[in-house]
C-alpha cells in the first residue's frame, strides 16, 4: 500500500502517459496559494507607500520575516509529519538565555556557550519526540507542558542568577566577534543592510526543501504524517522520524535564539512567548494541513514573507498596528480553505 503523499514530478509521472499537464501539476503544489498571496501583498503595499520598495524598506521586511521564517520552515516539516510543537517560541528565549548566562556569568567562550545551548535544545526536542511516541499523547499536550516548564525555568533561573529577568553584556565575552559574524553580521547591498538571519533563512529553507522533496527521509515525513499505521506497516522508522522532526524545531529555535542574542546582546526571560502560534500560522499559510501529510517548506518560508511584508507595510503606511491582527485572522481562515481545496485537487490529479 502506498503511504507517501508527495506531489513532486516523479510521482506525477506514475499516472501514465495521459498524466496531468505542467499547469495542472503547478496548481496542486502546496505553496501556490501562498505565492499568489505574497504577490498580492507585495503589489498592494508597493502601490500605497514608496518606502516599501526602498532599499531600507526591503531590508526591513526581509529582516522581520527571517527569524519567523526559520522557525516556520521547521514547524512546517513537523506539521507535515503530523505533529505540533507549542514550545517552539519559548525555545528561542531558552537557548539565548543558556548562551548568555554561560558566556557572561560563567565566563565561557561564546562558541562553547553556543554549543552547550545547542545540546540543550536538541535534548529538549528529543525528549518531546520520545514522550509523544512512547506515550501516544497528542503532541499539543506534551509540548504545551514543555512550553510551561521552559517558561518557568527561564524566569526562575534568570532571576536567581541576575536578580532581574534579563541577561546582557554578551559583547564583552570571549569569542563574541567571530560568533557575531556568523549569526549577527550584516551584508551591505547598496543602501540595504541584509541581516545574517536572512541568509540563515534562505539556506535552511533550501536545505529543508531538498530534504523534503528529494530524500528518503522526506518520503518518511509525508508517510508518518499522512498514514502512520500504514507507514509502520511498510517499514518506515516512524519513531525516529518524528523525534528528528522535533529536534529540527529545537535546532531552528537555537538558530533564532543565537541570532537574537548576538545581534542585540541581551535577552528577556519571557522573549518568544506567543510566537509559536505565528509559526503555525505561517506554515498553514504556506500550504500545510493541520491534519498532516501535506505541505511545503518553501510555502512556509513564503508564509513568513507575507507576515514580514504585511507587518512592515502597515508601519510604512502609518496605519494602526492593531490592523495586523485582523490581517492574521483573515489570512489564517483563507489559508485553511485554500489548502483544503488544493489537497483535494492534488488527490484528483494523482488518480
Amino acid at each position: 500500500m502506498t503511504v507517501v503523499t508527495k506531489t513532486d514530478a516523479a510521482q506525477d509521472r506514475s499516472v501514465g502517459l495521459a498524466g496531468p499537464s505542467t499547469l495542472q501539476r503547478l496548481f496542486v503544489r502546496p505553496e501556490i496559494g501562498a505565492a499568489l498571496g505574497a504577490l498580492l501583498v507585495f503589489v498592494f503595499f508597493s502601490s500605497i507607500t514608496e518606502r516599501f520598495l526602498s532599499p531600507l524598506g526591503v531590508a526591513t521586511w526581509l529582516d522581520d520575516a527571517s527569524t519567523l521564517g526559520i522557525m516556520a520552515v521547521a514547524v512546517a516539516l513537523l506539521m507535515i509529519g503530523g505533529e505540533f510543537d507549542l514550545s517552539a517560541g519559548v525555545m528561542t528565549a531558552s537557548t539565548a538565555l543558556v548562551t548568555a548566562l554561560l558566556a557572561v556569568h560563567a565566563g565561557w567562550n561564546v562558541w562553547f556557550a553556543l554549543l552547550a545551548s545547542l545540546a540543550f535544545a536538541l535534548s529538549v526536542g528529543a525528549f518531546n519526540g520520545w514522550v509523544v511516541m512512547r506515550t501516544g499523547l497528542p503532541s499539543f499536550i506534551v509540548t504545551l507542558g514543555t512550553f510551561l516548564a521552559l517558561q518557568g525555568l527561564n524566569l526562575g533561573v534568570t532571576r536567581l542568577v541576575t536578580d532581574t529577568v534579563q541577561v546582557s553584556g554578551v559583547r564583552s565575552a570571549h569569542g563574541y566577534q567571530s560568533a557575531g559574524w556568523v549569526f549577527a553580521s550584516t551584508l551591505n547591498l547598496g543602501d540595504a543592510r541584509i541581516q545574517a538571519s536572512v541568509i540563515w533563512w534562505i539556506v535552511l529553507t533550501a536545505l529543508a526543501a531538498i530534504v523534503l522533496m528529494r530524500t528518503r527521509f522526506g518520503n518518511w515525513i509525508f508517510a508518518v504524517g499522512g498514514a502512520l499505521p500504514s507507514a509502520r506497516a511498510v517499514g518506515v522508522p516512524a519513531d525516529r522520524t518524528k523525534i528528528l522532526l522535533f529536534m529540527g524545531t529545537a535546532f531552528a529555535g537555537w538558530v533564532v535564539g543565537s541570532c537574537n542574542i548576538l545581534r542585540f546582546a541581551s535577552v528577556q526571560a519571557n522573549q518568544g512567548v506567543g510566537l509559536e502560534l505565528h509559526y503555525i500560522i505561517a506554515a498553514v499559510v504556506g500550504g500545510c494541513l493541520l491534519t498532516g501529510g501535506f505541505g511545503s517548506a518553501v510555502g512556509a518560508a513564503i508564509g513568513a514573507l507575507i507576515f514580514g511584508m504585511a507587518r512592515q507595510g502597515i508601519v510604512f503606511a502609518r496605519w494602526d498596528s492593531d490592523w495586523f491582527m485582523l490581517f492574521l485572522g483573515v489570512l489564517l481562515l483563507a489559508a485553511v480553505l485554500v489548502n483544503n481545496r488544493f489537497q483535494k485537487r492534488a488527490e484528483r490529479v494523482r488518480r
